[in-house]
């Protein structure tokens, strides 16, 4: 079967709240999501949803957050949460669903993502460690695991400092 990639529309917030769950085994990422898209902020067409068949089997969303710099600040976005159905991980359905989510910030003018993740698995996209350029992460966590991607290169040239995510984020546990 082929899995297909493009934006949610309004009515599958119940099903990605239900992926997330599921992907996660918690309740914490699909509120995240639930209030992250209620902030003016959100892009509609950075929350993907990937089907296999008909059925929809992950999510995606990329949602703009700021490098928080000592004398400036820049937009970026961030790359979370990133969720597929237990039963369909491990089916390339999470490389669609970040390949097209990559291309598509970049077709919208983004030229930077940062993400915190599985170390072993965002460095086959163009993921390297964001403390390459002395980006950092308020969240305490690895050094491997904050990771960013220029989508321009030397995008993110100059542009130390901590990201700064939206106060529903520091919700998850």
């Amino acid at each position: 079967m082929k899995i297909k990639v493009r934006p949610e529309a309004r009515s599958e917030s119940e099903i990605i709240t239900q992926i997330n769950d599921m992907a996660f085994g918690r309740e914490d990422e699909g509120n995240l999501v639930n209030s992250l898209k209620k902030r003016l902020e959100f892009i509609p067409e950075l929350s993907f949803i990937a089907l296999f068949g008909d059925q929809p089997v992950g999510h995606l969303l990329l949602f703009p957050v700021i490098i928080k710099g000592e004398s400036s600040n820049y937009k970026t976005l961030s790359l979370a949460p990133m969720s597929v159905m237990p039963e369909f991980q491990g089916l390339g359905i999470g490389s669609e669903l970040i390949k097209t989510g990559l291309a598509k910030a970049k077709e919208l003018g983004y030229k930077s993502v940062v993400v915190l993740g599985h170390a072993d698995y965002y460095p086959k996209f163009g993921f390297t460690p964001a403390s390459a350029w002395k980006i950092t992460s308020p969240f305490e966590a690895p050094d491997e695991n904050f990771m960013a991607i220029e989508l321009i290169e030397g995008a993110l040239t100059g542009k130390s400092g901590v990201i700064e995510y939206p106060n529903d984020f520091y919700k998850l546990t």
